[in-house]
């Protein structure tokens, strides 16, 4: 039988109460990925701290598409990427290197999304990066790092550069890779990735467009972390999850199984 194909055993009960809400969270997270089509087949990875936990992490069974993932499928492991739990699914301890180090770095960074975007990629490799011409950018650049390319993620010393690019922030841009975001729960790391994609899909636009671009002034720029803080209402990405999640609920149900 196929891992797409298995059934994992219900852990509904068999976790904490914190736990399968984290669970359900993040499973709902990678299917909002794959049906706003920023997924890449079964490779990036969403990572979600285990609540009450320093050291235990949710992840995706590697070679499961990302509209499968449910609450059950999620493996538990440690910094290391290592099950600490049994589980019929295997997991790509690799993959895990980028998460591993700014979960460590930075105790707000709960939920760590990583995307292959091809808008994101895009703008990856552009010399300039991330443009301020829409007001999406403008949320991006408030709070943006832009971390080298230095291959495929296998390098343990490649971790406290990306942390250091990373620093204080909530997106991060990848070089000729993609992009990443951090957030206290799912929900939030995903909105600060619904922003980012819509920035770059902004400017694959507009520059495909052929035509003069008209940047935000600088003075723009500078009050719009305040500005956000007001428009969110310090919640970010939990004024749009229950939404998200009756989409789902109609579009791709089962993630919370």
């Amino acid at each position: 039988m196929s891992l797409a194909m298995s059934k994992a055993e219900s852990l509904k009960g068999q976790v904490s109460a914190e736990e399968w809400e984290a669970r359900v969270n993040l499973a709902a997270a990678y299917r909002l990925v794959a049906l706003y089509g920023w997924d890449d087949l079964v490779f990036t990875h969403i990572s979600s701290r285990v609540p009450n936990t320093d050291h235990h992490f949710l992840i995706n069974p590697y070679g499961m598409m990302f509209e499968e993932v449910t609450a059950s499928s999620l493996v538990k492991i440690d910094a290391d990427g290592n099950k600490v739990q049994d589980s019929p699914y295997d997991v790509n301890p690799a993959g895990f290197t980028i998460h591993s180090a700014i979960h460590a770095a930075r105790e707000d960074a709960h939920c760590v999304m990583h995307t292959h975007s091809l808008n994101g990629v895009a703008v990856s490799t552009q010399k300039e990066g991330l443009l301020p011409i829409s007001q999406q950018a403008t949320l991006v650049l408030s709070n943006l790092g832009y971390h080298d390319y230095e291959g495929i993620a296998l390098n343990e010393d490649e971790k406290p550069r990306l942390v250091n690019d990373l620093g204080e922030n909530v997106f991060l841009m990848l070089r000729n890779h993609g992009l990443l975001t951090v957030g206290n729960t799912p929900a939030d790391a995903f909105l600060a990735m619904y922003i980012f994609e819509a920035a770059c899909m902004i400017q694959v636009r507009a520059l495909a467009g052929n035509r003069e671009l008209v940047p935000v002034q600088q003075d723009i720029l500078d009050g719009v972390r305040e500005a956000a803080q007001v428009v969110t209402k310090g919640m970010f990405g939990g004024l749009a999850w229950p939404g998200l999640l009756r989409k789902l609920d109609r579009q791709n149900p089962g993630y919370d199984q």
